[in-house]
């Protein structure tokens, strides 16, 4: 007789994830919610941009790489995500840039934000505090305050559903309600069938975490699934600690794709998981199913992730919902609390010794000055 996994032990469960990770995948759905009836709150009042830049990193760059998936087909002004200490040379009065920063203290995001601020661009912030706030208010910039206390990247849907409503307010889409009203609806199916409760034969996350787990996850995404693949990939990495790598259709069969032909025995080290759409054009299904055969004559391990829902916002989210149970399970099977990030936080005490920072809240604070 088997051995009862660990991800059926609701005990164990909770004593390895010690800060609860688990519960933003739980109560997803009302996060993405609540988050959509707090930026309606915002107050943003600048004509239609030329070109929109989303600044930030890690956590908070992932809802900007998703919006420019999600607007790609509907918004007629080009997205692009910032994750530099300054912004693109094209960046000027008629290019609105969204800093994003859930701490309010990211130093990369504090430097796009003094740039934007220097070339007179439109400018939008979203943090839940710190110097990105008390500098937007300082300036008149309006400002998004979001929950704090959080993991950044427990954080998307404050930091992802802002961008989908500003965009409407500012005129480039419409009808996202029904969106997500939709969204919220069926992430409310995938919390519930992916729940700790649910046992692990009849739980998708939980199976898929124990079919890739001692491997290193390769995650193949598509149109509106590229920042999906990346995010699933990022949570393996800050939830499970695993290292993983992701790649996009049909970039992928052009290069990444060769990787494969020779893999031998090596290929044991790694499973793939493709994410998948009912919907998906017929050349990509093609690209992904002869993927599929040719990596079947090796010896990794694949998997497939489908997209629920009609709408492409729901169709995202669900997708993302069940890679972020199935990051923090993984985590448990490893033994590993999914919430601490001990690596990131040495590297930002090694990046303090810089004084970096400190220099842009310097010149920060001369542009209020004058």
């Amino acid at each position: 007789m088997p051995k009862p996994s660990v991800l059926d032990n609701l005990g164990e469960i909770k004593k390895i994830d010690k800060s609860d990770m688990l519960s933003f995948c739980l109560n997803a759905p009302q996060h993405y919610e609540k988050a959509a009836k707090l930026a309606r709150r915002l107050r943003v009042h600048y004509p239609e941009p030329e070109t929109i830049i989303v600044a930030g990193m890690g956590g908070s760059a992932i809802g900007g790489e998703l919006l420019k998936d999600w607007a790609r087909e509907k918004a007629h002004v080009p997205i692009e995500i910032c994750r530099e200490y300054s912004l693109p040379a094209y960046a000027d009065a008629n290019t609105l840039v969204v800093v994003v920063s859930y701490s309010g203290e990211t130093e990369e995001a504090l430097s796009a934000f003094l740039d934007a601020l220097k070339r007179r661009c439109m400018t939008v912030c979203v943090s839940s505090g710190g110097t990105l706030r008390e500098f937007a208010g300082k300036m008149g910039i309006p400002h998004l305050l979001v929950p704090s206390g959080m993991a950044p990247r427990a954080t998307l849907p404050y930091l992802f559903m802002p961008l989908v409503v500003m965009l409407e307010k500012i005129g480039l889409v419409s009808e996202t309600a029904a969106q997500i009203s939709e969204a919220v609806r069926i992430l409310k199916q995938v919390s519930s069938s992916n729940s700790p409760e649910k046992a692990l034969e009849d739980n998708f996350s939980k199976t898929l975490a124990s079919n890739v787990c001692g491997t290193v996850p390769v995650i193949y995404g598509f149109g509106i699934y590229r920042a999906v693949a990346l995010r699933l990939k990022t949570q393996f990495n800050e939830n499970s600690k695993n290292p993983a790598k992701w790649e996009f259709f049909p970039e992928l069969n052009h290069n990444e794709i060769v990787g494969w032909e020779s893999a031998g025995e090596f290929a044991k080290c790694f499973s793939v998981i493709f994410i998948r759409d009912k919907e998906e054009p017929k050349p990509i299904r093609q690209r992904i199913e002869t993927t599929q055969e040719i990596i079947g004559k090796e010896l990794v391990k694949t998997f497939e992730i489908f997209a629920l829902g009609e709408g492409q916002l729901a169709r995202m989210l669900s997708t993302i919902v069940v890679g972020d149970f199935t990051s923090v399970y993984l985590a448990v099977l490893r033994g590993i609390d999914p919430t601490p990030v001990k690596t990131i936080a040495f590297l930002k005490e090694k990046m303090r010794q810089t004084k970096v920072k400190e220099k842009i809240i310097r010149e920060l604070k001369l542009l209020t000055t004058q």
